[in-house]
């Protein structure tokens, strides 16, 4: 009973809550972003650089003896998903600046030096002392 009870508290507290949240919707928001860029934003890059789908970039190394396929280094999914990550990236950083933006700056108190010790104020008349003589 005693670790369930101590799984329940961990799984109760606040972080952990808004983690699982954070969690969730960075999922969907990346489904959304990947949305946006093979929909939105990739067929007219596509077609500025002569209707070609990045997806289907790629350098053809051969073929495989075993089966005929080619083999092939597919950097048009690497870009793809170098692309889904930098607008995600982006998105992510605009949320954040306005968030930020709305957030109430705390103002700034500045308190005085704390007084010195007893015994520097003392050295210090001891001192001013020795020189007058």
């Amino acid at each position: 009973m005693g670790m369930l009870q101590e799984f329940r508290e961990f799984a109760m507290k606040g972080n952990v809550l808004d983690m699982a949240v954070g969690i969730i919707i960075g999922a969907a928001f990346g489904k959304i972003v990947s949305a946006l860029v093979d929909s939105i934003v990739m067929p007219p890059l596509g077609w500025a650089i002569g209707g070609v789908s990045f997806a289907d970039l790629a350098v053809v190394l051969g073929t495989n003896a075993a089966t005929g396929e080619p083999v092939a280094i597919q950097y048009g999914q690497f870009l793809q998903a170098l692309l889904d990550f930098l607008i995600i990236a982006l998105a992510i950083f605009m949320a954040l600046k306005a968030i930020n933006r709305m957030k109430k700056p705390q103002p700034v108190t500045i308190s005085p030096p704390p007084p010195p010790p007893r015994e520097e104020v003392l050295l210090t008349e001891i001192r001013d002392l020795l020189r007058q003589r």
